[in-house]
């Protein structure tokens, strides 16, 4: 039987319910969880098979239009799994968990982050920004429990009162990203995926994107570190920057 035909086995519906309920999960923990699954159900366990083993669970999600997508975190440059929907990309595909006020605040959210040099918004930014509310105005307390909850349920980051998109933001909005910012997104030169918390060359005939983490392996030990599109002096700190996985709940 070919991989696209496979059957889903106990193995990839336990792997499958353990991303859905942590929302996302490092390609380190993923491949522990693959071990941890097929061992546990009494299946056979192929080392370098993490591939194979979710491209088989994503060819029983395809009719259903969703997709287990892998993609790197611009925070440690570490990749991470996510169960993405595919037919529906656009904000409002959350509007079964949050009310309209919400998702306009989850918008506005965005355009800073994504308006930003730093590819961040502060806090004090986010509760200004609400003031316009054009549906039922949050309560600054309301606010404050809305960024708790997105920051729990993975959807944004938060760091000293800084809030950047997570990687399962990214890659479920994708599309909407690209399509609503499409002249303030640019792609990392070093990953290619989009690149919000990054460092930009100063060439102004260049401005490539790098993401910190890209930028940090990429320059790595280089003497006189130099923009690989123009090869003009990168002039800019290079970043430092360090991986923290968590663990899944199985």
């Amino acid at each position: 039987m070919s991989q696209s035909r496979a059957a889903m086995r106990d193995s990839h519906r336990r792997f499958l319910q353990t991303v859905m309920y942590n929302g996302i999960v490092s390609e380190q923990l993923a491949k522990s969880l693959h071990q941890h699954c097929c061992e546990t159900h009494h299946e056979q366990y192929v080392a370098d098979g993490l591939d194979d083993f979710i491209g088989v669970i994503n060819s029983q999600l395809q009719p259903v239009f969703m997709n287990l997508r892998k993609g790197l975190s611009e925070d440690d440059a570490m990749q991470y799994y996510a169960l993405v929907n595919t037919a529906e990309t656009h904000v409002t595909r959350m509007s079964s968990d949050y009310n309209d006020s919400e998702l306009e605040v989850f918008k506005k959210v965005i355009d800073l982050i994504v308006g930003s040099d730093t590819g961040t918004a502060s806090s004090t930014d986010i509760l200004n920004s609400t003031d316009a509310l054009q549906t039922k105005k949050l309560k600054k307390s309301e606010t404050e429990h809305l960024l708790d909850r997105l920051v729990l349920e993975k959807w944004l980051n938060e760091k000293r009162g800084d809030y950047s998109l997570s990687t399962r933001c990214i890659l479920e909005m994708e599309p909407y990203i690209l399509t609503m910012y499409a002249d303030q997104v640019k792609m990392c030169h070093i990953c290619h995926n989009i690149a919000l918390q990054s460092q930009m060359c100063e060439n102004p005939l260049c401005g490539i994107k790098i993401h910190n983490p890209c930028a940090a392996k990429y320059f790595k030990g280089r003497r006189e570190p130099k923009c690989p599109a123009c090869n003009e002096v990168w002039s800019l700190e290079i970043p430092v920057v360090g991986p923290s996985p968590s663990q899944p709940r199985r």
